[in-house]
């Protein structure tokens, strides 16, 4: 009946979702191996990085249709996503409230995916060692270095996943890695 009387907002309706699962998908598949990395780097545990993984984009699939993030800021978007994922799973991991809930809710990984979580781990290491490196530093300078010198984000998008101001970040980012430098001259 909507066609006789020439409104469509069913079909626009209907087509609405459909395009923002098609946009979602693509960033899922550009942006998941980056996410995985992130979580590689905090955890040697393959069934911890896949359940982060997957919570950072079911928290991402959620704020989708409501707040999808600005076109050429989805990195920043997803990473303050997965920090807020992983600061969760910190909180629920040092109080060991759903400890029970935890165990008992995790699909156990098949062998192909716990092998080729196992490699990413493995090729995180190096992450790894710079995070350690990284541990006299204070906490936004630690996710600072993290976020452009491991994860690939612009410092424009690392500013906006931190919640800080452009030029806050370049100056921590520069007095960070001074002092990694400066760090690193005295261990050899």
């Amino acid at each position: 009946m909507s066609s006789l009387t020439g409104e469509t907002p069913t079909l626009t309706v209907r087509a609405d979702p459909a395009r923002r699962l098609g946009e979602f998908e693509v960033l899922y598949r550009s942006h998941v191996a980056a996410v995985t990395a992130f979580f590689a780097r905090r955890s040697r545990d393959p069934q911890v990085v896949a359940d982060l993984t997957a919570d950072t984009f079911v928290e991402a699939i959620r704020s989708f249709g409501t707040s999808p993030p600005v076109r050429g800021s989805e990195s920043a978007w997803l990473f303050a996503i997965a920090r807020r994922v992983y600061a969760k799973h910190c909180e629920r991991t040092t109080h060991r409230q759903d400890a029970a809930r935890r165990h008992s809710g995790r699909q156990i990984l098949g062998e192909d995916a716990t092998e080729q979580l196992t490699d990413r781990i493995d090729a995180e290491r190096s992450g790894r060692d710079l995070l350690e490196a990284l541990a006299g530093l204070s906490e936004l300078d630690r996710e600072a270095v993290e976020l452009v010198d491991l994860a690939g984000l612009t410092p424009k998008e690392a500013a906006a996943a931190l919640g800080v101001s452009p030029s806050t970040l370049r100056v921590r980012l520069f007095r960070a890695r001074a002092k990694l430098r400066k760090e690193s001259r005295t261990d050899d």
